[in-house]
């Protein structure tokens, strides 16, 4: 088992910033892949970004060149830098991770960021 602990969300206004960050604890050595999903209300969960132990990134469209997710292997640690903020990012954001990007099996609770315009 492996588990997953996010901190960071919050309130921001629109164009604003936040950083989330998402600490995994556990069976450590079955996962290569981590990173975010959110869901929005009344919205399926959807692909945010996801990163694999070696480096390879995954953005859905919607936050490229916005937002940026990075790693600590050393930590077990993924990163979500989100920049330029629309009030459409407003989500529940959720960590995630697996032995890779196509197969996710482990969530974190979620925490709530709120972009207002």
């Amino acid at each position: 088992q492996v588990r997953l602990v996010e901190s960071g969300g919050g309130w921001v206004h629109a164009g604003g910033f936040l950083r989330l960050s998402c600490a995994a604890s556990g069976s450590i050595f079955s996962i290569n892949a981590m990173g975010w999903y959110r869901q929005a209300p009344g919205q399926q969960r959807e692909l945010v970004a996801t990163a694999t132990r070696g480096g390879l990134r995954t953005y859905a469209d919607s936050v490229k060149g916005r937002f940026t997710i990075s790693r600590d292997n050393a930590k077990n640690t993924v990163y979500l830098e989100m920049n330029s903020l629309k009030p459409e990012d407003t989500a529940v954001y959720y960590c995630c991770s697996g032995p890779s990007s196509s197969s996710i099996i482990y969530w974190g609770q979620g925490t709530q960021v709120t972009v207002s315009s």
